[in-house]
């Protein structure tokens, strides 16, 4: 039996990875990628055969974020020329559920800038909410930045099935990204939505400068966190942004990351998110082995791969999408 087949073996029984272990799947050679690769496919083939999750995201308010991430082009340190507008209206919100419920996308995310939702923005999401569950049989995402317990119950109330807050790096390295809010400001809102009953989602960036030791406590950290959904973005280095320049990842190292995050969670919705198409490149299909989840459509200020490509990457693999084809209500 290969390493890679004992680590599979040793997540199939939920067990955790140590340390060595973890950082013998970043350091995989490149030559044994494929056995790793099969390995961590047989953890994600047990919870999720080979179906794959689509996801669309709506960017509801662009920029005027008083946070100073260095990865985002919508933080207020960040001189990226994107467009900068206010909340959207509930209307608008709801067309971009129509849409996602056209493109396929179980998943409709309903994502705005800023350290955290207005009472006027946090009731026109609510307000949409409520109207788009009426006609479409799709989990709704909100993510909205830091919450306090009353906003997460609010949320809880209008039907938002799931939240979105990454923990986005290390504790450890924190403080090299952002410093306008700390590690525990993001764990404590993964908290507070958990405790209402809302599915939390919270996932990572990956390429910040980082060490491979961070990357291992980022997927042990959200073991701990007990995230239902995991997506795993790879730094899209944008001009503007304090962390433009920054090229340190390979396809390769994409893939060995996945891999890890599957073994370190293997019960839970693995997502490939930003950066998959820029960093992937020509081996975004591989990703679909350890990953059961994609974003389809654009990102927040970057575009992403034609919808088409999706659907025919996913059928080339033999994968299907995993789908409620439902009728609007009326």
């Amino acid at each position: 039996m290969s390493i890679w087949q004992s680590l599979a073996r040793k997540a199939l029984k939920g067990e955790e990875l140590s340390n060595r272990e973890a950082l013998s799947v970043l350091n995989c050679p490149n030559e044994q990628l494929l056995n790793l690769l099969d390995s961590a496919y047989q953890v994600r083939q047990q919870y999720y055969g080979n179906k794959v999750k689509l996801n669309m995201i709506i960017n509801t308010k662009s920029g005027l974020c008083p946070e100073n991430c260095g990865y985002c082009a919508q933080s207020r340190d960040s001189t990226a020329p994107i467009e900068k507008y206010r909340m959207m209206d509930k209307e608008a919100i709801i067309q971009g559920a129509k849409r996602a419920h056209e493109m396929k996308s179980g998943t409709y995310c309903i994502v705005a800038s800023g350290r955290g939702p207005s009472k006027r923005e946090l009731d026109t999401v609510t307000s949409a909410v409520v109207e788009i569950k009426q006609h479409y049989d799709m989990k709704i995402c909100a993510c909205l930045g830091l919450l306090e317990p009353e906003q997460a119950n609010q949320l809880k109330e209008a039907g938002v099935d799931r939240y979105n807050h990454n923990i986005n790096t290390s504790e450890n390295h924190h403080d090299q990204i952002t410093t306008s809010h700390s590690y525990y400001d993001r764990v404590a809102t993964v908290n507070a939505v958990k405790a209402v009953g809302i599915s939390p989602c919270s996932g990572v960036i990956v390429g910040m400068k980082e060490k491979k030791e961070d990357v291992i406590e980022m997927a042990r950290a959200l073991r701990e966190l007990d995230a239902d959904s995991i997506p795993v973005n790879f730094l899209h280095a944008i001009d503007g942004t304090l962390l433009a320049g920054t090229n340190e990842l390979t396809p390769s190292y994409c893939l060995k990351v996945l891999c890890l995050f599957r073994f370190a969670n293997p019960t839970k919705e693995i997502r490939i998110s930003g950066g998959r198409e820029v960093n992937l490149r020509s081996l975004q299909p591989f990703g679909l082995y350890p990953a059961n989840s994609i974003f389809i459509g654009d990102y927040l200020t970057t575009e992403g791969q034609a919808r088409l490509q999706d659907y025919q990457m996913i059928e080339d693999l033999g994968f299907e999408i995993d789908y409620v084809a439902s009728e609007e209500c009326v």
